[in-house]
């Protein structure tokens, strides 16, 4: 199968897996006729119950390319990941006391099954300053979390507590690209979201990402689009 997941275009083949994060953009193109995949979805939130250190995700480094990681990996390991989603499926079909926490570990089990997979095999990623590297991450966790309220760089640099010009150093040393074109992809990926739910209209949709006007978040998706969302909308066959 041939997707596109946020502008990049993968092909994927035979035991291959993909993990990403809500903010990750997947588009599904084209794919031969004996293909089959298994999706697994949870909210973000689901696996923060019950666990003790609520970090482990972020430190498991389960995204080599920033929200998500691709990788091709040995039948062994991938039979064993659909073993325990073969699990997973029964226990959602069973009824007791401790099933939801039980689905949550079975989950959990599974993330850290990749996690090991993808260290094992995905490229080792060049080297960085350890200190850059996390400040990074952390500029992005903010972004994610709070794109709907702050979109200036000032605003996140005093966050971190570092300086603006400081920020803009780290976030093009690690990425290539500006912190303000780092805040502009995570709105666009909110923006797109939005604009999958047909029950939001685009000017709804232009109020709940805190644009001035309906005019001013047109004039923002076409500028990193080409299209206006009507466009996008209708090329999609999202109605409402």
């Amino acid at each position: 199968m041939t997707m596109e997941i946020d502008g990049n275009n993968y092909l994927v083949q035979q035991n291959s897996f993909l993990i990403s994060a809500p903010s990750t953009i997947v588009h599904f193109r084209k794919f031969s006729k004996d293909f089959k995949m298994k999706l697994l979805f949870f909210e973000k939130n689901f696996l923060l119950k019950n666990i003790s250190n609520p970090f482990i995700i972020e430190k498991s480094g389960l995204f080599q390319q920033g929200s998500y990681s691709l990788l091709n990996a040995p039948a062994k390991d991938i039979e064993h990941i659909l073993t325990l989603l073969d699990y997973l499926k029964h226990k959602t079909k069973t009824h007791g006391n401790f099933i939801d926490e039980i689905i949550r570990s079975i989950i959990f089990n599974i993330l850290l099954e990749v996690a090991e997979i993808t260290h094992r095999y995905a490229n080792e990623p060049e080297s960085k300053d350890q200190v850059i590297s996390t400040i990074y991450l952390k500029f992005r966790k903010l972004v994610q979390e709070q794109i709907l309220e702050h979109k200036t760089v000032q605003l996140y640099a005093d966050q971190l507590h570092i300086s603006n010009k400081y920020l803009i150093e780290i976030v093009k040393k690690t990425s290539g690209r500006t912190p303000h074109e780092v805040i502009n992809e995570i709105l666009l990926k909110e923006a797109y979201v939005l604009l999958g739910n047909p029950e939001l209209t685009v000017t709804e949709i232009a109020f709940q990402l805190h644009f001035n006007s309906t005019s001013a978040f047109g004039r923002f998706f076409k500028k990193h689009t080409t299209i206006s969302p009507s466009q996008y909308r209708t090329r999609q066959n999202i109605v409402r």
